[in-house]
């Protein structure tokens, strides 16, 4: 105690004090009203952002998120360099500070940047079926960062919004109606119209199929040991892709089966010909030039 009142001036200090009321009221005026515009502009620029179509969690990211701490960044600014601080040298600190960690964090920025590309772009939305890294199911969440999907083993997984935008994606519920297409071969001595026809009937009844689209039988190739048709059944949910797919497969083997039709493996046929008389007279015409 004693110390302190030796070393401390308090009318000095408190003369000081009054003296920095003034700067520290402006602070206090100028962040309150950064704080209190951030929430005065939110409500109506983010109506605004969605009535151009922009995807809800983009709008309320560029909204709540960045523009808000944005603004408070600015009145702590501008707060501070009414108290008399070095604004510029903080601000510099700052910098060298976001870009160590820029560098630190350049796979997450990455991740981010194409969530934002996502959100704009929107190849895919929220409960839409999709193929993508491999991956076939249903969008559950599309984040910043990652999306995820519930595939139909019912797993959870989840990619890189990255890894989504530089991939090949398959929307399967975006069109509307979808078509699966299942190619099946049979052997080159069967009658393409009479498996035409078996197939068609087996896969009528199945179910989940469009009823404003008829399937169809289609020639897709001429393989080398198979005629290669295609069964193409019209489906109007994504969702039943594999497995109307699979359910073909299964009731064109079956038919086929029952109307003896037949579907060849994979194979290969050899055609050796006689060769002993060509043989036999070409060493006759070599016996005759060395005689001659």
């Amino acid at each position: 105690m004693q110390w302190f009142q030796e070393n401390v001036n308090l009318g000095e200090l408190l003369t000081q004090g009054i003296a920095w009321l003034p700067q520290l009221g402006a602070a206090i005026v100028i962040f309150a009203a950064f704080a209190i515009g951030s929430r005065v502009i939110r409500r109506p620029l983010g109506a605004t952002l969605r009535k151009t179509g922009l995807h809800a969690t983009l709008v309320q990211l560029l909204v709540d998120k960045i523009l808000h701490y944005v603004v408070l960044v600015f009145g702590l600014i501008m707060a501070l360099d009414q108290l008399g601080v070095n604004v510029a040298a903080a601000l510099a600190g700052l910098g060298v500070a976001g870009i160590a960690v820029g560098f630190a964090a350049q796979d997450t920025l990455s991740n981010i940047i194409a969530g934002i590309v996502i959100f704009m772009d929107k190849p895919f939305l929220v409960e839409d079926w999709v193929t993508t890294s491999d991956q076939y199911g249903q969008v559950t969440n599309i984040t910043l960062r990652t999306t995820r999907i519930r595939t139909n083993r019912n797993t959870f997984v989840v990619i890189p919004n990255a890894q989504i935008i530089n991939s090949v994606l398959e929307n399967h519920s975006k069109q509307g109606a979808l078509r699966v297409d299942a190619p099946v071969g049979i052997a080159y001595k069967e009658d393409i119209d009479q498996a035409r026809a078996v197939m068609l009937e087996a896969v009528k009844d199945l179910a989940h199929q469009s009823k404003d689209r008829a399937a169809d039988v289609v020639v897709g190739g001429l393989g080398a040991s198979s005629v290669d048709l295609t069964v193409r059944v019209w489906i109007d949910d994504g969702k039943h892709q594999q497995a109307t797919f699979f359910a073909m497969n299964e009731a064109c083997k079956k038919a086929l089966d029952a109307a003896g039709i037949e579907i060849p493996f994979p194979h290969m046929q050899l055609f050796v010909e006689d060769v002993r008389d060509a043989a036999v007279e070409n060493l006759a015409k070599l016996s005759n030039a060395g005689k001659g």
